[in-house]
């Protein structure tokens, strides 16, 4: 069975840090995560993933500010987040993807504020 977890969210101010933590569990071949935020009464949007090669990709928004970082003896990704900005708040969500299968996570708060 995959299991996502996501960890490490919380409440900061602009212009700190923030690391969040994506563990997966049960896929024993090669797969890539994405990041994803829901902000408060808007849609899920792509923010940042890692390919099964180790490429990644990040939204403009938040390029030179986030940084993925993959352990593969560890099965974790985890988001590098920098010089935060309210706008950055949102549920975080992890998805492991292998193929066309898909696995979520609960999702993490993270809130930006002063």
């Amino acid at each position: 069975q995959v299991q996502v977890k996501e960890s490490g969210g919380g409440l900061v101010q602009p212009g700190e840090s923030l690391r969040l933590s994506c563990e997966v569990s049960g896929i024993t071949s090669s797969y890539g995560v994405v990041w994803h935020r829901q902000a408060p009464g808007q849609q899920r949007d792509w923010v940042a993933s890692v390919g099964g090669t180790g490429a990644r990709k990040f939204v403009d928004s938040v390029k030179g500010r986030f940084t993925i970082f993959r352990d593969i003896a560890k099965n974790t990704v985890d988001l590098q987040m920098n010089s935060l900005k309210p706008e950055d708040t949102g549920v975080y969500y992890c998805e492991a993807v292998r193929g066309t299968q898909a696995y979520w996570g609960q999702g993490i708060q993270v809130t930006v504020s002063s």
